[in-house]
C-alpha cells in the first residue's frame, strides 16, 4: 500500500471531538503512515501533544499562531517551551504572520514570531510557518535567522519567493487549494520546486481538496493533492507519496 505523510493536520480541532479516534484509525488504515498535528496556542498545543502520545503514528508541533495574538502574554513563550520538551514534539508551529483578518496586531505578531523562531533555534527544532497576506514580512523575518530550517505551510507566495526560500533550504507545503480552479500561481511554484523540497499537507479539518471541497477534511484526501502534484511534475502519485514521506521524515527528524 502507498504510504503518505500528512505533515500538517489539526486533529486537536473541536471539529473532530465526536469521532476523533474513528477518523484517526481509518486514516492510518488507509495508508497515512505519519501525521504532524500543529497547535496554535497553549491549549491546542497541549491537545496536540496528548494526541501524539496516544497514537504512535502522530507527532506534535507546539506554537502560538498569529490569529491568536490577543491571547499572547508574558507567560506564553514559557508555556510553549515547556510543551516543546514533551516526547514526540518534532517542531515549533504553527507560527507566523497573518494580515488577512487583522493588521492591527502586526507588531505583536512579529514579536511572537521572532521569539518563537529564537526558541526553535535554541531547541534545534524545525518550524512550521503560517504566511497569509504577509509574504514580504514573512520572508524578511525568516531571512534574519539563517540557521533556521522548516516549512512554509500551504505556500501561497510567488515563484520568486519560493526560489529564495528553497535556496535557503526551506521546504514548501502543498494542500487542497492546489486542486482548486483558481490555483494558477501555486501550479507555477510546484513546477519550480524540486521534488525533494515538497511536503504534503491537508490542514484538516480545513481546505479539503476537489472533489471534497467544502466538506470536513481529513488525511484520507492526501492522494488528491499528490495526484495534482504528480500531474504537474510528470511523476506518478506513488512517487510523490514516497518522496514527500521521505522529505517529512528528514525535516522533522522522524
Amino acid at each position: 500500500m502507498t504510504q503518505y505523510f500528512d505533515t500538517h493536520a489539526h486533529y486537536d480541532s473541536g471539529k473532530f471531538n465526536a469521532d476523533r479516534s474513528d477518523v484517526l484509525r481509518a486514516v492510518h488504515e488507509s495508508g497515512v503512515a505519519l501525521i504532524v498535528d500543529p497547535g496554535d496556542c497553549a491549549a491546542t498545543s497541549e491537545r496536540a501533544v496528548a494526541i501524539a502520545q496516544a497514537y504512535d503514528f502522530v507527532y506534535a508541533a507546539v506554537g502560538w499562531h498569529p490569529e491568536e495574538a490577543a491571547g499572547w502574554t508574558d507567560d506564553s513563550l514559557a508555556q510553549i517551551r515547556a510543551l516543546a520538551s514533551q516526547p514526540k514534539v518534532c517542531a515549533i508551529g504553527e507560527i507566523g504572520l497573518d494580515y488577512y483578518w487583522d493588521t492591527s496586531t502586526k507588531a505583536t505578531q512579529e514579536t511572537m514570531l521572532r521569539t518563537q523562531l529564537e526558541l526553535a533555534l535554541e531547541l534545534d527544532l524545525p518550524v512550521i510557518i503560517h504566511d497569509r497576506e504577509a509574504h514580504g514580512d514573512s520572508l524578511r523575518i525568516v531571512c534574519d535567522y539563517p540557521g533556521l530550517r522548516g516549512v512554509f505551510h500551504c505556500f501561497s507566495g510567488s515563484v520568486e519567493m519560493a526560489r529564495e526560500l528553497l535556496r535557503r533550504g526551506w521546504y514548501l507545503g502543498f494542500d487542497g487549494p492546489i486542486t482548486y480552479k483558481n490555483a494558477v500561481k501555486a501550479l507555477d511554484v510546484i513546477a519550480a520546486c524540486p521534488a525533494d523540497r515538497m511536503l504534503l499537507e491537508t490542514d484538516s479539518p480545513y481546505l479539503a481538496p476537489v472533489p471534497n471541497r467544502g466538506k470536513r477534511n481529513d488525511s484520507r484526501n492526501l492522494p488528491y493533492i499528490a495526484a495534482r502534484i504528480a500531474e504537474i511534475k510528470g511523476m506518478t502519485t506513488d512517487q510523490v507519496a514516497e518522496v514527500t514521506l521521505k522529505n517529512g521524515k528528514q525535516l522533522f527528524g522522524i
